[in-house]
Protein backbone atom coordinates (compact mmCIF):
# COMPACT_ATOMS: atom_id res chain seq x y z
CA UNK A 1 0.00 0.00 0.00
CA UNK A 2 2.77 2.62 0.97
CA UNK A 3 4.51 1.78 -2.31
CA UNK A 4 1.80 2.22 -4.35
CA UNK A 5 1.18 5.77 -2.48
CA UNK A 6 4.71 6.91 -3.80
CA UNK A 7 4.06 5.36 -6.91
CA UNK A 8 0.44 7.58 -7.77
CA UNK A 9 2.22 10.82 -6.04
CA UNK A 10 5.07 10.42 -8.55
CA UNK A 11 2.92 10.01 -11.53
CA UNK A 12 0.65 13.19 -10.61
CA UNK A 13 4.27 15.19 -9.97
CA UNK A 14 4.80 13.57 -14.03
CA UNK A 15 1.89 14.87 -15.36
CA UNK A 16 1.78 18.28 -14.30
CA UNK A 17 5.37 18.27 -15.21
CA UNK A 18 4.42 17.51 -19.02
CA UNK A 19 1.77 20.09 -18.46
CA UNK A 20 4.13 23.29 -17.68
CA UNK A 21 6.64 22.15 -19.88
CA UNK A 22 3.82 21.33 -22.75
CA UNK A 23 2.00 24.72 -22.40
CA UNK A 24 4.73 26.78 -23.67
CA UNK A 25 4.99 24.43 -26.95
CA UNK A 26 1.28 24.59 -27.32
CA UNK A 27 1.26 28.00 -27.37
CA UNK A 28 3.75 28.65 -30.03
CA UNK A 29 2.00 26.21 -32.36
CA UNK A 30 -1.44 28.28 -31.33
CA UNK A 31 0.40 31.27 -32.31
CA UNK A 32 1.79 30.63 -35.22
CA UNK A 33 -1.55 29.58 -36.56
CA UNK A 34 -3.56 32.28 -35.14
CA UNK A 35 -4.12 35.16 -36.87
CA UNK A 36 -1.91 38.34 -36.29
CA UNK A 37 -4.23 40.65 -34.32
CA UNK A 38 -4.87 37.48 -31.91
CA UNK A 39 -1.48 38.13 -30.29
CA UNK A 40 -2.22 39.70 -26.90
CA UNK A 41 -5.59 37.46 -26.21
CA UNK A 42 -3.22 34.53 -26.59
CA UNK A 43 -0.23 35.65 -24.56
CA UNK A 44 -2.54 36.61 -21.82
CA UNK A 45 -4.14 32.67 -22.17
CA UNK A 46 -0.48 31.41 -21.98
CA UNK A 47 0.37 33.58 -18.74
CA UNK A 48 -2.84 32.50 -17.24
CA UNK A 49 -2.75 29.23 -17.87
CA UNK A 50 1.59 28.07 -17.41
CA UNK A 51 0.85 30.15 -14.03
CA UNK A 52 -1.87 27.75 -13.06
CA UNK A 53 -0.43 24.93 -14.05
CA UNK A 54 3.50 26.15 -12.51
CA UNK A 55 1.39 26.67 -8.92
CA UNK A 56 0.30 23.51 -9.20
CA UNK A 57 3.08 21.90 -10.28
CA UNK A 58 4.91 23.32 -7.19
CA UNK A 59 1.70 22.01 -5.03
CA UNK A 60 2.09 18.55 -6.35
CA UNK A 61 5.97 18.94 -5.70
CA UNK A 62 5.42 19.85 -2.13
CA UNK A 63 2.30 17.75 -1.07
CA UNK A 64 4.58 14.47 -2.69
CA UNK A 65 8.04 15.73 -0.92
CA UNK A 66 6.13 16.40 2.42
CA UNK A 67 4.33 12.73 1.74
CA UNK A 68 7.49 11.19 0.89
CA UNK A 69 9.30 12.20 3.87
CA UNK A 70 6.31 11.17 6.20
CA UNK A 71 6.22 7.85 4.95
CA UNK A 72 10.75 7.51 5.07
CA UNK A 73 10.56 8.49 8.89
CA UNK A 74 7.51 6.06 9.41
CA UNK A 75 9.73 3.48 8.39
CA UNK A 76 12.83 4.27 9.64
CA UNK A 77 10.85 4.57 12.97
CA UNK A 78 9.78 0.65 12.10
CA UNK A 79 13.22 -0.20 11.20
CA UNK A 80 14.30 1.05 14.05
CA UNK A 81 12.03 -0.90 16.40
CA UNK A 82 12.34 -3.74 14.69
CA UNK A 83 16.21 -3.34 15.43
CA UNK A 84 15.65 -2.92 19.01
CA UNK A 85 13.61 -5.94 19.35
CA UNK A 86 15.78 -7.97 17.43
CA UNK A 87 18.34 -6.95 19.69
CA UNK A 88 16.84 -7.25 22.25
CA UNK A 89 16.36 -10.89 21.70
CA UNK A 90 19.94 -11.08 20.78
CA UNK A 91 21.55 -9.84 23.83
CA UNK A 92 19.12 -12.19 26.09
CA UNK A 93 20.54 -15.13 24.31
CA UNK A 94 22.88 -17.23 26.58
CA UNK A 95 24.76 -18.28 23.81
CA UNK A 96 27.60 -15.64 22.36
CA UNK A 97 26.11 -13.79 18.94
CA UNK A 98 29.03 -12.01 16.59
CA UNK A 99 28.12 -10.73 13.52
CA UNK A 100 31.48 -9.37 11.22
CA UNK A 101 31.32 -8.00 7.96
CA UNK A 102 33.08 -9.95 5.06
CA UNK A 103 36.74 -8.67 6.29
CA UNK A 104 36.44 -10.36 9.42
CA UNK A 105 35.74 -6.79 11.77
CA UNK A 106 33.00 -7.16 14.18
CA UNK A 107 30.19 -5.00 13.78
CA UNK A 108 27.09 -6.70 16.30
CA UNK A 109 27.48 -8.95 19.49
CA UNK A 110 25.33 -9.58 21.95
CA UNK A 111 26.18 -9.44 25.73
CA UNK A 112 26.56 -12.42 26.11
CA UNK A 113 29.75 -12.55 23.33
CA UNK A 114 30.94 -9.66 26.36
CA UNK A 115 30.95 -12.36 29.19
CA UNK A 116 32.26 -15.48 27.47
CA UNK A 117 35.49 -13.15 25.75
CA UNK A 118 35.25 -11.46 29.90
CA UNK A 119 35.75 -8.16 28.88
CA UNK A 120 33.49 -4.83 29.20
CA UNK A 121 35.31 -2.98 26.58
CA UNK A 122 33.09 -2.68 22.87
CA UNK A 123 34.74 -5.27 20.68
CA UNK A 124 32.93 -3.64 17.64
CA UNK A 125 35.27 -2.32 15.03
CA UNK A 126 38.08 -4.78 15.72
CA UNK A 127 39.28 -7.85 14.40
CA UNK A 128 37.21 -11.06 15.09
CA UNK A 129 40.55 -12.77 15.52
CA UNK A 130 41.82 -9.86 17.89
CA UNK A 131 38.81 -10.34 19.80
CA UNK A 132 38.68 -14.29 20.28
CA UNK A 133 42.16 -16.11 20.94
CA UNK A 134 41.35 -19.61 19.48
CA UNK A 135 43.26 -22.86 19.21
CA UNK A 136 42.08 -26.21 18.48
CA UNK A 137 41.87 -29.23 20.92
CA UNK A 138 44.44 -30.69 22.81
CA UNK A 139 47.36 -29.59 20.11
CA UNK A 140 46.29 -25.74 20.97
CA UNK A 141 47.72 -24.79 17.33
CA UNK A 142 46.14 -21.22 16.51
CA UNK A 143 42.90 -21.19 15.06
CA UNK A 144 42.17 -18.31 12.99
CA UNK A 145 38.40 -17.92 12.71
CA UNK A 146 38.86 -15.05 10.29
CA UNK A 147 40.53 -16.89 7.38
CA UNK A 148 38.06 -19.65 8.29
CA UNK A 149 34.80 -17.67 7.46
CA UNK A 150 36.29 -16.65 4.36
CA UNK A 151 36.53 -20.50 3.26
CA UNK A 152 33.01 -21.21 4.79
CA UNK A 153 30.49 -21.52 2.10
CA UNK A 154 27.58 -22.65 4.37
CA UNK A 155 27.16 -23.09 8.44
CA UNK A 156 30.14 -24.85 9.98
CA UNK A 157 30.21 -26.27 12.87
CA UNK A 158 33.00 -27.01 15.26
CA UNK A 159 33.10 -28.42 18.86
CA UNK A 160 36.89 -28.58 19.11
CA UNK A 161 37.75 -24.76 19.70
CA UNK A 162 39.31 -23.74 22.72
CA UNK A 163 39.18 -20.03 24.14
CA UNK A 164 42.36 -18.72 26.03
CA UNK A 165 41.81 -16.65 29.25
CA UNK A 166 43.98 -15.69 31.63
CA UNK A 167 45.90 -19.43 31.47
CA UNK A 168 42.18 -20.41 31.24
CA UNK A 169 41.29 -22.62 28.29
CA UNK A 170 37.37 -22.87 28.08
CA UNK A 171 35.86 -25.63 25.52
CA UNK A 172 34.03 -23.88 22.85
CA UNK A 173 31.23 -25.32 20.67
CA UNK A 174 31.72 -22.51 17.48
CA UNK A 175 28.87 -22.46 14.68
CA UNK A 176 29.43 -19.70 11.52
CA UNK A 177 27.79 -19.50 8.88
CA UNK A 178 28.10 -16.47 5.44
CA UNK A 179 25.60 -13.70 5.65
CA UNK A 180 23.93 -13.10 2.18
CA UNK A 181 21.74 -10.83 0.39
CA UNK A 182 18.50 -12.06 -1.43
CA UNK A 183 19.48 -10.36 -4.70
CA UNK A 184 23.19 -11.45 -4.24
CA UNK A 185 24.60 -12.60 -8.13
CA UNK A 186 26.05 -15.70 -6.26
CA UNK A 187 25.17 -17.45 -3.23
CA UNK A 188 28.10 -19.08 -3.34
CA UNK A 189 31.12 -16.74 -3.89
CA UNK A 190 29.77 -13.58 -2.33
CA UNK A 191 28.93 -12.60 1.68
CA UNK A 192 27.76 -9.62 3.02
CA UNK A 193 29.70 -10.84 6.38
CA UNK A 194 29.38 -13.72 8.68
CA UNK A 195 27.72 -14.73 11.85
CA UNK A 196 28.78 -16.71 14.70
CA UNK A 197 27.58 -18.37 17.52
CA UNK A 198 30.02 -19.96 20.59
CA UNK A 199 28.58 -21.55 22.91
CA UNK A 200 30.94 -22.75 26.51
CA UNK A 201 31.05 -26.17 26.77
CA UNK A 202 34.13 -26.51 29.46
CA UNK A 203 31.31 -28.24 32.33
CA UNK A 204 29.42 -30.69 29.47
CA UNK A 205 32.93 -31.66 28.32
CA UNK A 206 34.21 -32.05 31.54
CA UNK A 207 31.05 -34.03 32.55
CA UNK A 208 31.36 -36.17 29.31
CA UNK A 209 34.83 -37.24 30.16
CA UNK A 210 34.34 -37.63 33.74
CA UNK A 211 31.46 -40.28 32.77
CA UNK A 212 33.55 -42.04 30.37
CA UNK A 213 36.75 -42.37 33.15
CA UNK A 214 33.64 -43.66 35.78
CA UNK A 215 32.17 -46.26 32.78
CA UNK A 216 35.97 -47.44 32.32
CA UNK A 217 37.01 -47.87 35.98
CA UNK A 218 33.65 -49.09 37.02
CA UNK A 219 34.10 -51.59 34.36
CA UNK A 220 38.11 -52.83 35.83
CA UNK A 221 36.54 -52.82 39.53
CA UNK A 222 33.24 -55.29 38.96
CA UNK A 223 35.64 -57.29 36.32
CA UNK A 224 37.91 -58.44 39.35
CA UNK A 225 35.12 -59.65 42.42
CA UNK A 226 33.50 -61.22 39.32
CA UNK A 227 36.07 -63.12 38.12
CA UNK A 228 37.28 -64.29 41.56
CA UNK A 229 33.22 -65.12 42.08
CA UNK A 230 33.58 -67.10 38.44
CA UNK A 231 36.78 -68.46 39.33
CA UNK A 232 35.63 -69.77 43.14
CA UNK A 233 32.76 -71.23 41.52
CA UNK A 234 34.37 -73.23 38.70
CA UNK A 235 36.93 -74.59 41.44
CA UNK A 236 34.01 -75.48 43.25
CA UNK A 237 31.88 -77.26 40.39
CA UNK A 238 34.98 -79.50 39.47
CA UNK A 239 35.88 -80.62 42.94
CA UNK A 240 32.45 -81.74 43.41
CA UNK A 241 32.21 -83.62 39.65
CA UNK A 242 35.74 -85.05 40.66
CA UNK A 243 34.23 -86.11 43.86
CA UNK A 244 36.63 -84.49 46.29
CA UNK A 245 34.73 -83.71 49.56
CA UNK A 246 37.10 -81.52 51.40
CA UNK A 247 35.18 -79.49 53.77
CA UNK A 248 37.86 -77.24 54.01
CA UNK A 249 38.25 -76.76 50.49
CA UNK A 250 34.48 -76.49 50.04
CA UNK A 251 34.23 -73.94 52.53
CA UNK A 252 36.99 -72.10 51.41
CA UNK A 253 35.55 -71.76 47.46
CA UNK A 254 32.24 -70.86 48.55
CA UNK A 255 33.41 -67.88 51.28
CA UNK A 256 35.38 -66.83 48.73
CA UNK A 257 32.73 -66.37 46.48
CA UNK A 258 30.69 -65.29 49.01
CA UNK A 259 32.86 -62.10 50.19
CA UNK A 260 32.73 -61.23 46.46
CA UNK A 261 29.38 -61.66 45.80
CA UNK A 262 29.14 -58.98 49.38
CA UNK A 263 31.45 -56.82 47.69
CA UNK A 264 29.83 -56.48 44.28
CA UNK A 265 26.39 -55.81 46.30
CA UNK A 266 28.11 -52.96 48.35
CA UNK A 267 29.57 -51.47 45.31
CA UNK A 268 25.75 -51.59 43.75
CA UNK A 269 24.79 -49.93 46.67
CA UNK A 270 27.07 -47.35 46.45
CA UNK A 271 26.34 -46.54 42.81
CA UNK A 272 22.59 -46.61 43.29
CA UNK A 273 23.24 -43.99 45.87
CA UNK A 274 25.43 -42.04 43.37
CA UNK A 275 22.86 -42.45 40.75
CA UNK A 276 20.10 -41.22 42.99
CA UNK A 277 21.91 -38.15 44.19
CA UNK A 278 23.06 -37.16 41.04
CA UNK A 279 19.54 -37.55 39.64
CA UNK A 280 17.81 -35.61 42.46
CA UNK A 281 15.59 -38.25 43.46
CA UNK A 282 15.34 -37.88 47.22
CA UNK A 283 16.06 -33.86 46.80
CA UNK A 284 12.98 -32.74 48.87
CA UNK A 285 13.70 -31.86 52.52
CA UNK A 286 11.58 -32.87 55.24
CA UNK A 287 11.67 -31.48 58.92
CA UNK A 288 13.47 -34.81 60.81
CA UNK A 289 13.66 -35.36 64.29
CA UNK A 290 16.92 -36.10 65.37
CA UNK A 291 16.68 -37.93 68.41
CA UNK A 292 14.73 -40.82 67.21
CA UNK A 293 16.33 -40.82 64.18
CA UNK A 294 20.16 -41.35 65.53
CA UNK A 295 18.89 -43.99 67.80
CA UNK A 296 17.14 -45.71 64.97
CA UNK A 297 20.80 -45.89 63.34
CA UNK A 298 22.49 -46.86 66.43
CA UNK A 299 19.87 -49.84 66.49
CA UNK A 300 20.85 -50.70 63.29
CA UNK A 301 24.49 -50.71 63.73
CA UNK A 302 24.66 -52.81 67.55
CA UNK A 303 24.53 -55.96 66.15
CA UNK A 304 27.50 -55.31 63.95
CA UNK A 305 29.53 -53.97 66.42
CA UNK A 306 28.94 -56.87 68.91
CA UNK A 307 29.79 -59.47 66.36
CA UNK A 308 32.95 -57.21 66.21
CA UNK A 309 33.69 -57.13 69.98
CA UNK A 310 33.54 -53.49 69.35
CA UNK A 311 31.61 -50.63 71.59
CA UNK A 312 29.14 -48.84 69.94
CA UNK A 313 28.08 -45.83 72.05
CA UNK A 314 25.79 -42.75 71.71
CA UNK A 315 26.88 -39.44 72.77
CA UNK A 316 23.89 -36.38 72.32
CA UNK A 317 23.00 -33.35 73.55
CA UNK A 318 19.45 -33.40 75.11
CA UNK A 319 16.62 -31.59 73.41
CA UNK A 320 17.87 -31.57 69.53
CA UNK A 321 15.26 -30.66 67.96
CA UNK A 322 14.69 -30.73 64.46
CA UNK A 323 16.52 -30.18 60.76
CA UNK A 324 15.09 -30.12 57.53
CA UNK A 325 17.22 -31.88 55.16
CA UNK A 326 16.59 -35.04 52.84
CA UNK A 327 16.17 -38.10 54.98
CA UNK A 328 17.07 -40.63 52.68
CA UNK A 329 20.37 -38.43 52.26
CA UNK A 330 21.40 -37.84 55.97
CA UNK A 331 20.92 -41.56 56.47
CA UNK A 332 23.51 -42.38 54.06
CA UNK A 333 25.62 -39.79 54.94
CA UNK A 334 25.55 -40.90 58.57
CA UNK A 335 25.50 -44.48 57.56
CA UNK A 336 28.26 -43.91 55.49
CA UNK A 337 30.33 -42.93 58.27
CA UNK A 338 29.51 -45.72 60.56
CA UNK A 339 30.07 -48.42 58.55
CA UNK A 340 33.31 -47.19 57.92
CA UNK A 341 34.22 -47.11 61.40
CA UNK A 342 33.32 -50.46 61.97
CA UNK A 343 35.77 -51.47 59.04
CA UNK A 344 38.49 -50.14 59.87
CA UNK A 345 38.43 -50.40 63.82
CA UNK A 346 39.81 -53.54 65.09
CA UNK A 347 39.23 -53.15 69.06
CA UNK A 348 37.99 -50.19 71.25
CA UNK A 349 35.10 -47.94 70.22
CA UNK A 350 32.78 -45.97 67.61
CA UNK A 351 30.49 -43.18 68.79
CA UNK A 352 28.10 -41.62 67.51
CA UNK A 353 28.06 -37.94 68.28
CA UNK A 354 25.06 -34.76 67.71
CA UNK A 355 26.16 -31.60 69.49
CA UNK A 356 24.45 -28.35 69.68
CA UNK A 357 26.58 -25.67 68.49
CA UNK A 358 24.22 -22.00 68.51
CA UNK A 359 21.95 -22.39 65.31
CA UNK A 360 23.51 -25.54 64.41
CA UNK A 361 23.42 -29.32 65.08
CA UNK A 362 26.99 -31.01 65.00
CA UNK A 363 27.22 -34.67 63.84
CA UNK A 364 30.07 -37.14 63.82
CA UNK A 365 31.21 -40.31 64.55
CA UNK A 366 34.53 -41.14 66.32
CA UNK A 367 36.55 -44.51 66.05
CA UNK A 368 39.34 -45.76 67.59
CA UNK A 369 40.64 -46.66 64.69
CA UNK A 370 43.58 -47.58 62.12
CA UNK A 371 43.29 -43.67 61.44
CA UNK A 372 44.12 -42.11 57.97
CA UNK A 373 48.18 -40.49 56.87
CA UNK A 374 47.96 -36.86 56.04
CA UNK A 375 48.63 -37.87 52.51
CA UNK A 376 45.95 -40.49 51.73
CA UNK A 377 43.64 -37.43 53.70
CA UNK A 378 43.97 -35.82 50.32
CA UNK A 379 42.58 -38.31 47.99
CA UNK A 380 39.72 -39.60 50.65
CA UNK A 381 36.96 -38.58 48.15
CA UNK A 382 37.89 -39.14 45.20
CA UNK A 383 36.07 -42.34 43.73
CA UNK A 384 37.62 -45.90 43.59
CA UNK A 385 40.53 -44.51 46.09
CA UNK A 386 42.09 -46.87 47.94
CA UNK A 387 44.89 -46.37 50.76
CA UNK A 388 48.39 -48.11 50.18
CA UNK A 389 48.25 -48.72 53.83
CA UNK A 390 48.18 -52.96 54.03
CA UNK A 391 45.54 -52.70 57.21
CA UNK A 392 43.63 -50.60 54.63
CA UNK A 393 43.85 -53.08 51.90
CA UNK A 394 43.39 -56.25 54.08
CA UNK A 395 39.62 -54.62 54.60
CA UNK A 396 38.52 -54.32 51.15
CA UNK A 397 35.91 -51.92 49.96
CA UNK A 398 34.81 -50.45 46.67
CA UNK A 399 36.56 -47.21 47.50
CA UNK A 400 33.12 -45.42 46.20
CA UNK A 401 32.00 -44.51 50.17
CA UNK A 402 33.64 -41.62 50.38
CA UNK A 403 33.66 -40.41 47.06
CA UNK A 404 29.28 -41.02 47.34
CA UNK A 405 29.43 -39.31 51.15
CA UNK A 406 31.17 -36.23 49.36
CA UNK A 407 28.23 -35.77 47.02
CA UNK A 408 25.63 -36.31 50.04
CA UNK A 409 27.27 -33.72 51.86
CA UNK A 410 26.81 -31.26 48.70
CA UNK A 411 23.19 -32.24 48.51
CA UNK A 412 22.94 -31.52 51.68
CA UNK A 413 24.31 -28.05 51.32
CA UNK A 414 27.39 -28.81 54.33
CA UNK A 415 30.75 -29.75 54.20
CA UNK A 416 32.53 -32.81 55.52
CA UNK A 417 35.12 -32.31 58.39
CA UNK A 418 38.11 -34.59 58.42
CA UNK A 419 40.31 -35.29 61.82
CA UNK A 420 42.47 -38.52 61.83
CA UNK A 421 46.02 -39.48 63.12
CA UNK A 422 47.58 -42.95 62.44
CA UNK A 423 47.07 -45.75 64.76
CA UNK A 424 44.88 -43.42 66.53
CA UNK A 425 41.32 -43.05 65.10
CA UNK A 426 39.88 -40.87 62.97
CA UNK A 427 36.81 -38.57 63.82
CA UNK A 428 34.39 -37.52 60.16
CA UNK A 429 31.63 -35.02 60.79
CA UNK A 430 29.44 -31.93 59.32
CA UNK A 431 26.65 -29.36 60.12
CA UNK A 432 23.14 -28.82 59.95
CA UNK A 433 21.25 -25.56 60.84
CA UNK A 434 18.67 -26.52 63.48
CA UNK A 435 15.07 -25.97 63.06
Amino acid sequence: MKRGGIVQSHWQVTLVTCLTLGVPVLYTILLLMSPPDSDFTMTTLFVVAWLAIAILHIFFISHTRRTDMLRLARNEKNAELQHDRMMTIVNNLADAIIVTDRNGIVQINNAASLVLLDTNVSVVGKSIDEVADLSVGDSHEPFKLKSELKRAHGVVSRDDIDLLLSDEHLHLSVIFSPIRSTDSASTKDHSEGYIIIMRDITRAKSLEEERDEFISVVSHELRTPITIAEGSLSNLQLMLDRGVSSPDALHSGVTMAHDQVVFLASMINDLSTLSRAERGVADDTTEIAIEPFIHDLFNQYQPEAIKKSLQLNLDIDPSLGSVMASELYLHELLQNFVTNSLKYTKEGSVTICVKKRGENLDFSVRDTGIGISKADQKHLFEKFFRSEDYRTRETGGTGLGLYVAAKLSRKLHTQITIESHLNHGSTFGFSLPRK
